[in-house]
């Protein structure tokens, strides 16, 4: 977690705030604050942090608490530290800056998740709504930044253009964030025609461990009958199968699909709650 830190809190101070782009969350909140009152950046982002650290330790436990605490204070010395490396972005294009920056960010982040940590602020909103709601944390990211980043425009000395810039960051970071921590558990459905459906079936579903939906099929063409198997898998184990598939009958014939999500034993717990219907007096 300490090097995924290093590499959010550089992307901040060698990319984005020493060319007067700010982005969302708690950091971009203390880099406005930074921007308009002169406050210090490290301690505006201490004090934020806390209040919502709070909030997140009561939902999240305490060993969420603990890597949370770990690293808002490493965050918090980086931020006083970093600023002191002599080099800074010699891009002279903001857009690649943004771009870049928003990137980097992502990635810190992501591994700081992967680790069960946080930087605190909009993370901690992005964990806990994510918790019961199938949310993915970029969404959470861009909804709560285009808000915080649009507050630009009350300070004097900046235009439309960085509050474009501050989007692109934004955009950047989410898109990034989301491809990191999902990318792997994206799914697709597989289906699968051949007449050799039986032999192809029991490969899949004995020897490779997936779950294998048989449907009466009918070739229109010759009026045969058939059967089409049906399998979902995660996206990075589809070479497997289709490997599987030509191995048995090269002249077989299937389509591929990406699924928006997967509910069930060996993918993603349902998370969303049902709601109680209120009952109607008489």
């Amino acid at each position: 977690m300490a090097v995924a830190l290093a590499l959010y809190v550089f992307s901040w101070t060698a990319f984005l705030i020493p060319n007067g782009i700010t982005a969302g969350g708690v950091t971009g909140m203390s880099t406005i604050l930074n921007f308009a009152f002169g406050w210090h950046i490290s301690h505006t982002y201490l004090i934020l942090n806390a209040v919502l650290l709070i909030a997140g330790t009561i939902i999240m436990g305490k060993g969420f608490g603990f890597k949370t605490i770990y690293c808002i204070l490493v965050s918090t010395v980086y931020f006083e530290f970093f600023p002191l490396i002599p080099w800074v972005s010699n891009i002279d294009d903001n857009l690649i800056n943004s771009i870049v920056g928003g990137a980097m960010s992502a990635c810190g982040i992501a591994l700081v998740f992967t680790q069960g940590g946080s930087t605190g602020g909009i993370d901690i909103i992005a964990l806990v709504i994510n918790k019961y709601r199938e949310v993915s944390p970029g969404r959470v990211f861009m909804v709560s930044d285009f808000l915080i980043i649009s507050s630009v425009l009350f300070l004097p000395d900046k235009s439309l253009q960085d509050i474009v810039y501050g989007y692109v960051v934004t955009v950047a970071f989410s898109y990034t964030v989301d491809q990191l921590l999902t990318g792997s558990k994206q799914s697709v459905q597989m289906l699968i025609i051949s007449s050799k459906y039986e032999e192809i079936a029991n490969r899949l579903c004995f020897e490779m461990d997936k779950g294998v939906t048989a449907i009466n099929a009918l070739g229109w063409y010759k009026k045969s009958q058939s059967m089409m198997i049906m399998v979902v898998t995660r996206k990075d184990k589809m070479y497997e199968v289709m490997a599987a598939v030509k191995e048995i009958d090269n002249k077989s014939f299937f389509t591929v699909s990406t699924v928006m999500g997967v509910y069930g034993e060996g993918f993603e717990e349902f998370k969303a709650k049902r709601k109680n219907k209120k009952k109607i007096a008489a």
